[in-house]
């Protein structure tokens, strides 16, 4: 019974991080762009609902739909000033502006809300620690609220990309661009849409990431790499290959935690690593070749 509450309590995880890699995955999968700045935006949405909530003393949902729409605006203004500029001038040029970026932001967070963690959990009332019980597992009504968010996120976004004008846009730019802009799709403002979306995503990621646990200014480095992990699992800018991914990683960690006090973040990245390894051999691309690229 506790390897299936320690399985079920992983899939409850990787709900979270399925909505943390969801922005992530589909800023891949249309621009191709790695966003190294993700997990500090989900920090920026964090600190913005935290505001909302100490200041206004709005409650943590109703000060969420308020800060979507300004994550939105903070991403078309990002794609517009920094994003299609830097992806003109090749792969790595956006890399290194998001890099940038995610510096600014922890350091804008630092300036104004100081180092001292801050957390949502108090303005919930009970329900950061409410949860029942079901055949003697134990089910927490917040994680099981962030999995549903994550699977209805993620189902949206799936209909939006399948059965809109928008979403056949989106397409239609990921799959060759310039063929898209010879037959009437604006490309630029199309792309802006697409970052206005993940950058909701991230509000609404960070949001959670509030809820469950505490932020600091500079808490997005270690939500970038769950949530880059569990988009690798999955399949880069595969949207259901990212809610996979992310129990995946869950359930990794959870099992980890189980076995050694050290094991919860090192199950997640031997199984990480592991998918790497197996995808590079499934491709024809032997561990000899690893070997040979790293001794030059």
């Amino acid at each position: 019974m506790t390897v299936v509450n320690q399985i079920l309590q992983g899939v409850l995880l990787g709900g979270y991080y399925a909505l943390l890699a969801c922005g992530l995955s589909f800023m891949f999968g249309v621009m191709r762009i790695i966003n190294l700045a993700h997990g500090s935006l989900a920090v920026v949405g964090a600190y913005g609902v935290y505001w909302l909530a100490d200041r206004l003393g709005l409650n943590p949902f109703v000060g969420l739909l308020l800060c979507v729409p300004v994550m939105g605006a903070i991403g078309w203004i990002l794609y517009r000033l920094v994003l299609a500029r830097s992806a003109r001038s090749g792969e790595l040029v956006p890399i290194l502006a998001t890099f940038g970026l995610a510096v600014v932001f922890d350091n804008m967070l630092f300036s104004a809300f100081g180092a001292d963690t801050r957390s949502l959990a108090p303005f919930l009332d009970n329900l950061a620690y409410d949860g029942v019980d079901l055949a003697g597992l134990s089910v927490g009504m917040l994680p099981l609220i962030t999995l549903v968010v994550a699977i209805a996120l993620l189902g949206g976004l799936h209909l939006m990309l399948t059965h809109s004008a928008l979403g056949r846009r989106i397409r239609a730019v990921a799959d060759d661009p310039a063929t898209a802009q010879l037959v009437g799709v604006n490309s630029m403002a199309v792309n802006a849409a697409a970052a206005a979306i993940a950058m909701m995503t991230v509000g609404i990621a960070g949001a959670f990431l509030a809820m469950r646990a505490t932020v600091d200014p500079y808490a997005g480095a270690p939500q970038l790499i769950f949530a880059f992990e569990a988009v690798m699992i999955g399949g880069s800018g595969s949207l259901w290959g990212t809610l996979f991914g992310g129990i995946a990683l869950g359930v990794a960690q959870s099992l980890g935690a189980g076995m050694h006090s050290q094991g919860f973040l090192i199950a997640g990245h031997v199984l990480f690593l592991v998918v790497l390894l197996v995808r590079l051999v499934l491709a024809g691309r032997p561990l000899k070749h690893l070997i040979v690229r790293s001794s030059t």
